[in-house]
């Protein structure tokens, strides 16, 4: 199986991190995000290409990677001027050949442990046969709280709360690449021009998901996710 990963934004809001490398670039707990996710990719299943679909500083990522991550093959496709996620991912496909068989597309900025086998094998279930499987993740909100009673007399505060029935894009999709294709612009995003066509006629999926998922777009999401990872890596068995 290939894997596209979507690379070509700035990353304005974790600047100055940003101004001389893209965001897959940025450390972790002194890992690039790439690396987290070319090892996601590489031990969640049989990943065997990633493409960086890539613009902003690309000569970076390549410097950084070469053609090869730990046996896995690594190209990138460039684009000369912005295409959106939906054009970049078509680009990609394009570039891979239109492959007759499922494609892995995840965003540059997550870092998760989503048990991704199980996901493919959730799309791949006979009869079934979407267009797109999506991962959701449950909202978590950035602000905290505030509970009032009838008299709006202040109850109780609740710091950042997640919301188990409300959902969002996680930014992890498993596509069919031949029902897809026809779908995507040349220029624009996959969440605006694509998928509100496919939920027409129920060709999306949803894989939702409660673990540890991560969106990496500003600093303080940044320090988050380190403390986050530090704290799992002390639990670990040892």
């Amino acid at each position: 199986m290939k894997a596209l990963i979507l690379a070509g934004g700035q990353g304005l809001r974790l600047r100055p991190l940003t101004d001389d490398r893209p965001k897959p670039l940025v450390n972790v707990n002194s890992r690039p995000i790439a690396e987290w996710q070319l090892d996601w990719l590489r031990t969640s299943t049989d990943i065997e290409k990633v493409v960086f679909l890539c613009g902003y500083k690309w000569e970076r990522l390549k410097e950084h990677f070469g053609s090869n991550y730990k046996g896995i093959e690594i190209d990138y496709v460039v684009e000369e001027t912005p295409l959106g996620t939906g054009g970049a991912i078509k680009n990609g496909l394009a570039h891979l050949g239109n492959p007759n068989e499922n494609v892995v597309v995840t965003n540059g900025d997550i870092v998760t442990d989503l048990p991704l086998k199980n996901m493919i094998s959730s799309h791949e279930t006979p009869g079934t046969q979407p267009t797109a499987t999506m991962v959701l993740v449950p909202y978590k909100s950035r602000f905290g709280i505030v509970h009032i009673d009838k008299l709006k007399v202040v109850r109780k505060f609740e710091e950042k709360p997640e919301f188990p029935d409300t959902w969002i894009n996680g930014g992890v999709y498993v596509l069919n690449v031949a029902k897809i294709v026809k779908h995507l612009p040349d220029k624009g995003d996959i969440e605006r021009e694509t998928f509100p066509k496919l939920v027409q006629y129920a060709e999306i999926v949803a894989y939702p998901y409660y673990g540890f998922w991560n969106l990496i777009d500003s600093i303080k999401d940044l320090q988050e996710v380190e403390h986050e990872l530090k704290e799992m890596q002390a639990e670990a068995p040892k």
